[in-house]
């Protein structure tokens, strides 16, 4: 029996190769469903803040507005849909597809607050839109008092910052 030097430099490296092998499997090659191979297809979103409005812009080229829903519930708002296969089934010959299609669904939560019935979606030139207003801040409320217990009130209003 011969004896070998041990070195964990290469038995991390033989982890790691091992564990990108694992993690590539998993997002990067294709999967078989029931309908035959699909890759797996999150769409790209961007979030950014302009104005009045959040604005949601998310990537979904060859998806159509009645394949994709979007839905505001207790703050979270979701986006979800599927891309249909573009490729016919052939018999012969090989052909390679890449291009990913299937079920998708995003979901991210807003700030409380945000009215559902104003969130607006635009689908043009592959890129879906959704204009999401931002939620209007609290404002100070005006309260009557009694003055010295007599039927006329004054109203006194606060800024919130203490005069000197």
């Amino acid at each position: 029996m011969a004896l070998m030097r041990w070195e964990p430099v290469r038995e991390l490296s033989s982890i790691q190769s091992e564990m990108n092998r694992l993690f590539n499997n998993f997002f990067d090659t294709p999967t078989t469903t029931d309908g035959g191979r699909l890759r797996r297809w999150v769409p790209a979103m961007d979030l950014l803040e302009n104005g009045d409005d959040y604005v949601l812009r998310a990537d979904l080229p060859g998806v159509s507005e009645g394949d994709v829903n979007i839905e505001l519930d207790d703050n979270v708002l979701t986006i979800s849909g599927e891309r249909q296969a573009a490729h016919e089934e052939r018999k012969e010959g090989y052909y390679r597809v890449e291009r990913a299609f299937g079920r998708f669904s995003r979901s991210l939560t807003l700030p409380k607050g945000v009215d559902p019935e104003a969130v607006r979606g635009n689908l043009e030139n592959g890129v879906l839109e959704v204009r999401i207003p931002k939620p209007e801040q609290h404002k100070p409320r005006r309260v009557a008092i009694n003055v010295g217990g007599s039927a006329d009130t004054e109203t006194i209003e606060g800024s919130g910052e203490n005069a000197s």
